[in-house]
């Protein structure tokens, strides 16, 4: 069964029934506060857990002409009904111990009574009854599919509840609650369902039924109550009701339920005449009962509560989600048709996510005088006059392909194209997923294996759907082609925050490599760490470039490579000591080298050394810290030289592409593998900057690694333990 199918059923299920469950919601909320309101009253008495039904019976007969009935409750107030010495029937509360009265019996509150009349049948009688009944079991079929959807965009039942990927606000906690809440609800739509089902006879039935021989009753020994066997050995927090003998003839009997039982007593020499222990249907009403309404438990109540109001929130964020996804997906209005476009581009999103990335493309393009034409992956097809074709595509679940690209790799093989096309594939996904961009690769895998398609740029994952990896992607393409794309900001409403001032303290001059190093001072004190983000607009442009800082004695420290194209390189090249530029600290909290890390291993390439200049200027004299560094040659390192002369660090591994042993920075760390093998082993901090290349032959030398010393933990793992943190580009 596709995943399309489980989405649809989950959407389908949801708006066949919404109204009734916002009706069931908001009834439930209410009736959740009954128990506790219920809890709070002061008829509860403590010492009654350690007293027998047996002591509670001798002191009301002492203390009353007569008692007709003593009953425990699911809050375990003890209620009995007696014949006072004034000759009168009452009906209280009683404090078991002494006999005394505590209080009246709770009358439920209106508001209550209507919720209850409105949760359980609509005020529609029997036909309400059976719209609540069905209601709970599509809330259960919902509660279902929406579990098989979570494990496939969790990529496993074992990742269930591992952690959720960069989402928005309504998709994040849609999935955060369904989890958190996924049994409260489920034990809420079954007992429901139970219930209804109980209600209209469809379960097996059950007479209680007791064989008394009233001819061999006997009157004597009398007892005392207190001793009677079935009291004495029986706690009250057992017993339900106990009726008392109606008159003082041997034919009257004690009649006493308790919770999992009914015993017939004789009232003279307590002798159980009969007794029938009650079936499992029995005890699965009283707990359905006891689950669905949280009676007898402020905690229970409290969570059926809360639950409650996130059935609340999940129809709002499934539908908000839904809409969203929807104006996405059917917002495209290509000002060219397919075969008259020069430039397809061919989206797979399973949220509608990476269409936005398609539209901000697509408007770029148009704005140099391209034709362009967006579509899905399923609407694949021939195209008269395409160059090249663009496939932005997501990955759900374990690397399967997202609802609108599912039949993609087929119209492949079915639809070619009779003139040579160049095509780039970008990969959206996570990489705290195994299958990070997986049917990206193998979109990427086919297309190279057609003989009228051919590779523009190697493919390029996304983690996170990372704005400014996307604008780095389509930069390196244009550059290709000698155009200057425009990309709009995704969000065009976000409002700007308050730019600030800094000051130029000291540039250095371009190296061989075109790198430069620029110091800045806040002109305003302003808290901030290594790893955060320097946001800067160049001049007569719209799009902010991130830098990631080193934080150094409270100035800013960037790592800068100027870029033919590249215009917020360019200006920064361009300043003078003594100049302003203005620009956001963003937080980047996730990339905060953590206090608590003791061994660490700092691994960059290029400008990627930046943060880890001011985390070691930092933390050096009181962390273990290791260094692992590649760039081109030993003058590329003499640029960050003098940061790291008077530093402690504990090692420092350089690796230069072009000369010496030419070598990368993974090939190093591969050298060293013992030594990284013993600081994974001491659960050291990992943190990797620099170009996603790297990031990805680095990843793959780790995780070669933890198999060759056999250590029980994925890349995964480290990154879920916060052992791992990346920040590449």
């Amino acid at each position: 069964m596709t995943l399309s199918i489980w989405r649809y059923s989950h959407l389908a299920l949801a708006v066949s029934s919404f109204v009734f469950i916002v009706i069931a919601s908001v009834t439930g909320i209410i009736l959740a506060v009954e128990p506790v309101s219920e809890q709070l009253k002061p008829f509860a008495i403590p010492e009654a857990q350690e007293i027998s039904v047996g002591e509670t019976v001798a002191v009301l007969q002492n203390k009353y002409d007569e008692v007709l009935w003593v009953e425990v409750d699911h809050n375990d107030f003890v209620s009995a009904s007696v014949i006072t010495e004034e000759g009168t029937s009452e009906t209280f509360y009683i404090n078991p111990i002494t006999g005394e009265k505590v209080g009246e019996l709770i009358e439920q509150h209106p508001i209550f009574s209507f919720a209850t009349n409105v949760h359980r049948s609509l005020f529609l009688k029997s036909t309400g009854r059976f719209i609540v009944g069905l209601v709970s079991f599509l809330l259960f079929l919902i509660a279902v599919t929406g579990v098989i959807l979570i494990i496939k965009r969790q990529g496993s039942v074992k990742r269930f509840f591992s952690k959720i990927s960069k989402e928005s606000f309504n998709q994040h906690y849609h999935v955060y609650f369904g989890r958190l809440f996924l049994i409260p609800i489920i034990i809420l739509t079954v007992t429901g369902v139970y219930l209804s089902l109980e209600k209209f006879s469809l379960l097996p039935e059950y007479k209680i039924t007791h064989d008394v021989d009233y001819d061999t009753i006997a009157e004597t020994p009398v007892r005392e109550v207190i001793v009677f066997p079935a009291f004495q050995n029986s706690p009250l927090t057992d017993l339900k009701r106990l009726e008392f003998p109606f008159s003082p003839d041997p034919e009257d009997y004690y009649i006493a339920k308790f919770s999992n039982k009914e015993v017939l007593v004789n009232q003279f020499t307590g002798e159980v005449l009969s007794e029938y222990e009650y079936p499992v249907v029995a005890w699965a009403s009283s707990w359905s009962m006891a689950l669905h309404t949280g009676r007898g438990s402020i905690l229970w109540s409290v969570i059926l509560l809360i639950a409650c109001f996130s059935i609340l929130f999940f129809i709002y964020s499934g539908f908000a989600m839904t809409l969203r996804r929807r104006k996405k997906t059917g917002a495209f209005k290509n000002k060219y048709t397919k075969d008259k476009s020069e430039y397809i581009i061919l989206v797979g999103s399973e949220t509608g996510n990476t269409f936005d990335f398609a539209r901000q493309f697509q408007q770029a393009l148009l704005q140099t005088g391209k034709k362009v034409y967006v579509s899905e992956l399923n609407t694949y097809t021939t195209y008269k006059k395409a160059r090249q074709l663009f496939v932005f595509t997501a990955t759900y679940g374990q690397g399967e392909a997202p609802a609108n690209a599912t039949n993609f790799l087929k119209l492949l093989e079915k639809k070619k194209q009779d003139h040579p096309v160049h095509f780039s594939v970008v990969g959206f996904g996570s990489l705290a997923y195994e299958d990070y961009c997986q049917f990206a690769i193998d979109v990427d895998k086919t297309l190279q294996q057609h003989p009228n398609f051919h590779q523009e740029l190697p493919i390029y994952k996304i983690n996170n759907q990372d704005a400014t990896d996307f604008e780095h992607w389509a930069i390196r393409w244009a550059t290709q082609h000698n155009l200057h794309l425009q990309l709009e900001p995704l969000d065009t409403d976000k409002k700007i925050a308050t730019q600030h001032n800094f000051t130029v303290i000291n540039r250095t001059e371009l190296n061989k490599d075109d790198t430069f190093i620029l110091q800045l001072r806040p002109s305003k004190k302003q808290v901030f760490e290594s790893g955060d983000l320097l946001e800067v607009i160049p001049p007569n442009e719209r799009i902010a470039r991130l830098y990631s800082i080193a934080e150094v004695a409270g100035d800013i420290v960037l790592s800068i490579k100027r870029h033919e194209y590249g215009a917020c390189s360019s200006y920064f090249s361009s300043c003078k000591v003594g100049d302003n530029v203005k620009g956001i600290i963003s937080k980047n909290e996730s990339f905060h080298l953590p206090e608590q890390a003791q061994h660490v291993l700092l691994i960059a390439n290029g400008t990627g050394i930046a943060p880890f200049l001011g985390m070691i200027a930092t933390h050096a004299a009181t962390k273990e810290i290791n260094l692992f560094w590649g760039g081109k040659t030993q003058e590329s390192f003499d640029l960050y030289a003098s940061y790291l002369e008077e530093t402690n660090l504990k090692t420092k591994q350089l690796a230069y592409s072009q000369e010496g042993n030419k070598q990368y920075v993974q090939d190093r760390l591969a050298e060293q593998k013992e030594m990284v093998a013993k600081l994974l082993q001491q659960k050291a901090m990992i943190m990797i900057c620099g170009s996603i290349a790297m990031q990805k032959e680095v990843l793959s030398v780790l995780e070669k690694i933890l198999i060759e010393y056999k250590m029980e933990v994925t890349i995964n793992d480290l990154e879920q333990q916060g052992l791992l943190a990346m920040d590449c580009y």
